[in-house]
């Protein structure tokens, strides 16, 4: 599992003081915005903090500033960097997963343990996320994050769903 996960990209600069636009990946602003610390990737693997001063919601993402940064020419150094926090650092409830323990798992039916594949991406689609499920075959299956469907994550035996006909290729 992966210690440092994206939460942000950098999109531009909002004034003259160090503000930065940030699109996150947090499932929500809230999420992103209790983070106290990001971190930046300095070189493969090499991670180094920078705390958060303060975020704010902006026209659908966040404004934020980060310590040491205090003009516009800093600011502008970050532009198109992504930003990571530690996997310790966000908040969850009891049976969330990261994304990113979850795509390789093998996708089986929970009736019959047929194997379907493997989950090679999610999608927010807004209303709830989609699993995007590689065949053997190398087709691509996508299935609703919902109850009706997803019977059980765990990441050791992989993800059991119930899928309808035509769902899975």
């Amino acid at each position: 599992m992966k210690e440092y996960l994206e939460c942000g990209f950098v999109t531009a600069i909002h004034g003259l003081k160090g503000a930065l636009i940030v699109k996150h990946a947090c499932d929500s602003y809230e999420a992103f915005a209790s983070l106290k610390r990001v971190y930046i990737e300095k070189s493969k693997g090499v991670f180094s903090p920078i705390k958060v001063l303060k975020c704010s919601p902006y026209k659908g993402v966040a404004l934020i500033y980060l310590e040491g940064i205090t003009d516009a020419d800093m600011a502008g150094a970050m532009r198109k960097k992504t930003l990571f926090a530690h996997r310790d650092d966000i908040p969850r409830e009891d049976g969330d997963f990261f994304i990113a323990d979850l795509i390789g798992l093998t996708v089986y039916d929970a009736n019959t343990g047929i194997k379907y594949g493997m989950l090679k991406d999610v999608i927010n689609s807004g209303a709830q996320d989609i699993y995007v499920v590689e065949g053997e075959n190398g087709k691509m299956s996508y299935v609703p994050a919902i109850k009706e469907f997803v019977k059980e994550i765990s990441l050791e035996a992989g993800i059991s769903i119930t899928p309808i006909e035509g769902m899975i290729e």
